[in-house]
């Protein structure tokens, strides 16, 4: 194996780029102990180079020319921080495995759109391709599913995929505030973007929860076979409500194989107060896989921020320069074929109803039948007080149920005048699913 330093290149000079830089630094000799060698960053590259990151950038070579940095002679790996699931990321990817530059990426959105492609091409040319910062910043679930727990099969994999959902839920728990003070809050203290569609309405957990199921089924990825929602229609009502029952509220990835189908889902789930999701708070990550031999495996750490994502970067990197490559996911690209998607709708589960309604009578008659037509019958019911603007709430749980009769009896009330806004909808989680 060679002592020759790891010369790497890094493109996107943001705060993880430059938690790169100062970890490096920092660990530098710890880190050349640990890998065999010395990791060196040689070259850099972002949008703007004047800009002050408050480290020294001077003894590194600047290239703008991001066709000439994959291809650079003195460049061992490439390190992409700029994140977009195509243009820019994606030809600097393509650019780097093509010239046989090993790559690693945080860049979760090009992974779930392209990972098939970029790991045939890293197998191909005998290089890596390396994305741990992609899945929950700092966890190291990426290496643990695909090294540690290699000789299980995973029955199911699944967690708490984002941190701004999870600090709003968590926040509108403990204090019993609305989504959109909550939200704000979390927006001025820069868990969540100016434009936080990617993260509150379940896309980012989804690409997520996309590369998790194809590391743990050895099957190609598939995004668009998430089923995605958010947590935007939530309402501290609800919290309470499910608090009431003995559940709390978290957005959840789900991925499993039904009868060699693939399901996979993001949605608020109503998690039982006995289940360890359930007490992860603030903007923490946590997922949980079931091996058939292991039992319940659980990576549970800090999902953003720049020292806890550098560090995941960092040991790819030290993965790299000791020479261990392998398989881009836990199986060769090559032999992961696409899978048919399982139906949701022919699942069984409880379910969480919520209805704003109209405060007249026969609203309740109105929606118990619906739900008798469908062949839903209901396990608990509350109707809260009638509120200000002179409605009404109304929470249910159903007995289990096919998902697709549930569907069924709100299609039944999809022309009521009594309801006021669509239905809320959340399954409640158990062993089943």
């Amino acid at each position: 194996m060679t002592t020759n330093p790891l010369q790497i290149a890094l493109v996107g000079l943001g705060t993880v780029g430059t938690g790169v830089i100062k970890l490096i630094n920092e660990n530098g000799a710890m880190i050349a102990q640990r890998a065999g060698r010395s990791v060196e960053i040689v070259a850099v590259s972002a949008r703007d180079k004047g800009r002050d990151r408050g480290v020294n950038l001077g003894k590194y070579q600047w290239i703008d020319d991001l066709g000439a940095l994959a291809t650079n002679p003195d460049v061992d790996c490439v390190v992409e921080l700029i994140g977009g699931s195509d243009g820019t990321a994606l030809e600097l990817a393509k650019n780097s495995l093509n010239a046989r530059k090993s790559f690693i990426t945080a860049n979760k959105a090009m992974i779930a759109h392209h990972g098939m492609e970029l790991a045939r091409l890293a197998e191909d040319h005998g290089v890596s391709l390396k994305y741990e910062a992609a899945v929950a910043g700092g966890v190291p679930v990426i290496k643990g599913l695909r090294e540690g727990a290699s000789a299980n099969r995973i029955e199911r994999v699944y967690g708490i995929l984002n941190g701004t959902c999870n600090y709003i839920l968590t926040t509108m728990e403990k204090h019993g505030r609305d989504f959109d003070t909550v939200l704000k809050d979390a927006q001025d203290l820069g868990y969540a973007e100016a434009d936080p569609g990617f993260d509150i309405e379940g896309v980012d957990a989804a690409h997520k929860l996309a590369i998790l199921a194809a590391l743990s089924f050895g099957k190609a990825i598939d995004f668009e076979g998430v089923e995605t929602a958010g947590i935007r229609s939530i309402m501290a009502a609800d919290i309470g409500q499910a608090k009431a029952l003995g559940y709390r509220i978290r957005l959840l990835g789900m991925a499993r194989i039904d009868d060699d189908k693939l399901f996979q889902r993001v949605n608020p789930y109503l998690v039982p107060e006995s289940h360890p999701l359930a007490h992860i708070d603030g903007s923490t990550n946590a997922v949980v896989a079931e091996g058939n031999f292991s039992g319940r495996l659980m990576f549970q750490g800090a999902g953003a921020g720049d020292g806890p994502t550098a560090s995941s970067v960092v040991a790819d990197l030290i993965d790299i320069a000791r020479g261990e490559n392998g398989t881009v996911f836990a199986v060769p690209a090559s032999k992961m074929e696409k899978i048919e998607r399982a139906e949701s709708g022919n699942r069984t589960g409880k379910t969480y109803i919520r209805f704003i309604v109209a405060d007249k009578p026969g609203v309740l008659a109105e929606i118990t039948a619906a739900m008798r037509d469908a062949s839903v019958s209901i396990e608990s019911l509350i109707q809260t007080e009638k509120t200000a603007e002179g409605s009404v709430l109304i929470s249910m749980v159903t007995h289990d149920s096919l998902e697709r009769d549930v569907t069924n009896s709100l299609a039944n009330l999809s022309s009521s005048t009594s309801l006021q806004g669509a239905p809320v909808v959340m399954h409640l989680l158990s062993d089943e699913d």
